[in-house]
């Protein structure tokens, strides 16, 4: 089984909305670089999610949302992001739209994840939104385990990076 037949098959997809999503942000002209889980993804063994973190540069982001529309994606605007969802997979897309990501789209390299090509915010980059993530208290607590558990495996795969951490999240990493 393929990377692209596993996350088809994990989130029940008719529909192939990774690709839809990146002929999408292609056709929109619009810089982007993927954050979150599946970024971890890229620098460190797989592990399942059903969430596409995105950044898509934000004089862009309207394009892109028009260009969702067109094509039949649901869009939910939220405070930090708007969400997009297609009918035939439960594979959820977040383009973030928090200020702080927007320079990690500068910083993006050219990465295989899963099966598909796409722009992937740097390692550093990655591990800044993951410290972000676990450190907002308004986060789930199982969400912000599970940023705890995606530094873990950066870190596994990455073992300078824990320098890099705060203390407080060093010491759990531990």
């Amino acid at each position: 089984m393929t990377g692209k037949e596993f996350i088809q098959a994990v989130a029940n997809g008719r529909v192939d909305v990774v690709s839809l999503l990146l002929s999408i942000l292609d056709e929109a002209g619009a810089d982007y670089c993927v954050v979150g889980g599946l970024a971890v993804n890229a620098y460190a063994e797989p592990v399942v999610s059903l969430d596409l973190d995105v950044v898509v540069v934000a004089h862009r982001l309207d394009t892109v949302v028009t260009a969702a529309r067109a094509r039949g994606m649901g869009v939910l605007e939220c405070a930090l992001s708007v969400n997009l969802s297609a009918v035939g997979s439960d594979l959820r897309v977040q383009l973030q739209t928090d200020a702080r990501y927007q320079d990690f789209v500068a910083r993006r390299e050219r990465r295989s994840v899963l099966g598909y090509e796409m722009w992937v915010a740097r390692l550093a980059d990655v591990v800044q939104g993951k410290i972000w993530a676990y450190l907002d208290p308004a986060r789930r607590k199982s969400k912000r385990q599970k940023d705890l558990s995606d530094l873990m495996r950066l870190v596994e795969s990455h073992p300078l990076l824990k320098d890099a951490l705060p203390p407080a999240i060093r010491e759990q990493v531990d």
